[in-house]
């Protein structure tokens, strides 16, 4: 029989692609009684890389819970690559660049070598493993805890690097916007990206339009904070008017 971690692993991969399953479809995939995958479940919950939902579980977003990286890397991929493409013409050689953990903002980093050169502070480890070694590339990597969930390093020493950086730009990602805020499921993610904000003279936010109209458990921050919003389509009127009417600056990249 295969192995319970092992066959945790194989849970989460299969969620990663498929976003969610039932109960019925994991036990017969592998092989085991519908108690067993209630068990894994249960500890896969707890290990905060799913949720469990009425007869099955999902690695899909809800207001309480962020979706593993590398499900968020799939979402949207061809919006976000366009948003990258799109918000680095904000950088100038020479300048010193800071990138938050999201997966959107994240595709920064593969554009970043046409500009050196550029010092570039990040926590995202997609980010130091595009750019480590580079040449023209002065990279600074903020130490902490490693999140596998997040692909990215938090935490107290994560934190205190912060508050000794200064950046010329900073790019941010959010998980849900709201009106014209910007909210996250990880209180820990937002203490994060709220101290790259203020380490940064200028700030923008990279966030594909699935985004817009959820909200997430806490608060991160009012979107007029940020220089532009970069998003991949045009908001629904009632939101467009909501944004517009709190003096939120959005660039919409369209195909």
């Amino acid at each position: 029989m295969m192995k319970s971690d092992i066959r945790r692993q194989g849970i989460v991969d299969f969620l990663i692609d498929a976003g969610q399953a039932s109960v019925d479809d994991l036990a017969a995939r592998f092989g085991v009684s519908k108690m067993t995958v209630h068990r894994d479940l249960d500890e896969l919950e707890e290990s905060g890389v799913l949720r469990k939902v009425r007869g099955g579980a999902s690695i899909q977003p809800s207001s309480l819970f962020e979706s593993d990286f590398r499900y968020r890397q799939k979402q949207a991929a061809e919006e976000k690559q366009r948003l990258a493409a799109a918000a680095v013409a904000m950088v100038e050689p020479g300048q010193t660049v800071m990138i938050d953990d999201g997966s959107t903002a994240g595709g920064i980093a593969r554009h970043l070598a046409d500009l050196r050169p550029l010092t570039v502070i990040s926590n995202n480890l997609a980010v130091i493993q595009e750019l480590a070694g580079t040449g023209g590339i002065n990279l600074i990597t903020l130490g902490g805890q490693y999140s596998k969930k997040f692909h990215g390093f938090f935490g107290l020493l994560a934190e205190a690097s912060l508050r000794s950086l200064r950046a010329d730009v900073a790019f941010l990602s959010s998980s849900a916007i709201l009106g014209a805020s910007a909210f996250h499921q990880d209180q820990e993610v937002v203490q994060t990206k709220r101290l790259m904000m203020a380490a940064a003279t200028r700030k923008y936010l990279l966030v594909d339009h699935g985004k817009f109209g959820r909200s997430a458990l806490h608060f991160l921050t009012e979107l007029t904070a940020f220089d532009t919003v970069f998003t991949g389509r045009e908001p629904e009127p009632e939101m467009r008017k909501a944004l517009d009417g709190a003096g939120v600056s959005l660039t919409v990249v369209a195909n």
